[in-house]
């Protein structure tokens, strides 16, 4: 408890500024995604496919790598990601087609399931064990505003070196920055101590029959909230920008807007921080989920009204940036610190193939139907994961009768 109280905030930062930096950096393609396009001989929905192979990789090794997690601990794998990772974007920088432009985001996929938000998680989890829902709500709280400070980087640092060189330059942030961030900045191997209840862990040979339907049911239920709002919060994170010119905006003006949704994201997360423990994070998707459907009604609807997409930006920025939290601390509602990192595993890979597929999917519906067709699908989406959110919880305390049973 000492160590808590007085190093979490040294682990908080150094964690933040990692994720800021990991975050931003493989965020470039929402950015620049037309000039490596033209750069490349590609289009543009192949070029936001590279970000769908870093989250298909990223999803394949989330299983593979929960026992390196377990035996080694999250410090050392988070310190391999983030050397990884800086090859991954060198590759970018000298790729001349298809098939080097996709081994980069191969790289980083492999880089990101290792020091990315997952990894994070685990960390927080290991040393904070019971606490770790305040403590990922305050990460994420400070992690938010990588788009809004990566994304104005980006464009400055392409309109004045290009973006082969910015990839250069975000390769040394990755090498020469976040791995000896991590190497002196985290701390070793910790074992929260484990919890006196059970937990409804689906892998356990001791569970009853009924508590092991109960939990796979509601591991189901969960990867499938978690995952459709996973779809539409990547898929819009990389296709907005061109979703606002779409809707009338001028390039300057729609990076300059679309970089605000990231302080309005921060908002919500703070309010569910300062919130404490009085609602968990099934609790808080509920009531950002139901932002969302209102968010793509008003956008359209508004006919392209800037008061309509300023008023998006704010409710959409305020339910994703309060699901984001969801997403993460939903698990910790029905899994204890000591089987956490096998359910993040278990969770991760479909999390990740959801958002995978969803800049590609989303930039091809924006750029053959156009951005209404877009914002129907992500309504869509959004009353799907309410729905799902709501019957979630309601097995809540199914589950926890089961387990006491």
């Amino acid at each position: 408890m000492s160590y808590l109280k007085t190093n979490m905030v040294v682990v908080l930062i150094v964690l933040a500024i990692g994720q800021i930096i990991g975050w931003g950096t493989i965020g470039l393609p929402a950015v620049v995604g037309r000039q490596m396009a033209a750069d490349l001989g590609l289009d543009i929905v192949e070029v936001f496919a590279g970000t769908s192979v870093l989250y298909l990789v990223m999803g394949f090794c989330a299983p593979l790598l929960a026992n390196t997690f377990g035996r080694h601990g999250a410090r050392r794998v988070m310190i391999a990601g983030a050397a990884i990772a800086a090859p991954g974007f060198l590759v970018l920088a000298l790729s001349r087609g298809e098939v080097s432009y996709f081994a980069g985001w191969v790289i980083l996929g492999i880089a990101g399931s290792a020091c990315l938000s997952t990894a994070t998680y685990i960390l927080l989890s290991e040393i904070a064990g019971t606490d770790a829902k305040r403590s990922i709500g305050a990460l994420m709280l400070m992690t938010g505003l990588s788009s809004t400070i990566f994304w104005p980087i980006t464009a400055l640092l392409s309109a004045e070196a290009g973006w082969r060189a910015t990839c250069m330059i975000y390769a040394a942030a990755m090498g020469l920055g976040c791995v000896p961030l991590y190497m002196f900045g985290l701390p070793q191997k910790v074992r929260a101590p484990l919890l006196a209840r059970v937990v409804a862990d689906p892998n356990s040979a001791v569970a009853g029959r009924g508590r092991r339907k109960a939990a796979t049911s509601t591991l189901y239920l969960i990867i499938a909230a978690i995952s459709l709002n996973a779809f539409i919060a990547f898929g819009l994170g990389a296709v907005l920008i061109e979703l606002l010119k779409s809707k009338g905006l001028a390039p300057a003006e729609a990076i300059a807007l679309g970089s605000s949704l990231g302080i309005v994201q921060v908002s919500a997360r703070g309010i569910d921080f300062l919130g404490g423990g009085r609602w968990d994070g099934v609790t808080t998707g509920l009531f950002a989920g139901a932002a969302l459907p209102v968010a793509m009604l008003l956008l359209m609807l508004g006919q392209g009204l800037h008061w309509s997409i300023v008023g998006f930006i704010v409710i959409y920025g305020l339910g994703s940036g309060a699901l984001a939290v969801a997403r993460a601390t939903i698990p910790l509602v029905f899994y204890d610190s000591a089987s956490y990192v096998t359910a993040a595993s278990h969770i991760a890979l479909p999390l990740n193939l959801m958002s995978a597929i969803a800049p590609a999917v989303l930039a091809g519906v924006l750029t053959r139907f156009g951005a209404d067709m877009l914002l129907a699908v992500a309504l869509l989406c959004s009353c799907a994961a309410l729905a799902v959110l709501a019957i979630l919880s309601q097995r809540r305390p199914r589950l926890q009768d089961a387990a006491q049973s």
